[in-house]
């Protein structure tokens, strides 16, 4: 007999998915975009810590976007009326 379906063993949608990720770089974008602009205030040695967020932080936000979708669900989706196989009679 085939186990039940938890819906809470089921993966997100595809659609709540790919928005958890847009706001996730939509937000690693905007302070890019702030680091930018602290470029062009900011003097001496200061200015290598925003220069360094504005360089590094679209690699690091591609990154965290993609690992977030690719979070394997621990327990694994059961399929409803699963094929079982069966082996050939030796008729």
């Amino acid at each position: 007999m085939a186990k039940q379906q938890s819906i809470t063993s089921l993966p997100r949608s595809p659609q709540d998915d790919r928005r958890s990720r847009m706001v996730q770089y939509t937000v690693a974008m905007s302070i890019r975009v702030v680091c930018i602009v602290l470029c062009l205030f900011v003097r001496g040695w200061w200015l290598l810590l925003p220069a360094a967020g504005a360089v590094f932080l679209p690699y690091v936000a591609v990154v965290l976007a993609n690992a977030s979708s690719s979070r394997a669900n621990p327990i694994g989706v059961l399929r409803p009326g699963a094929v079982e196989r069966r082996k050939p009679d030796d008729k």
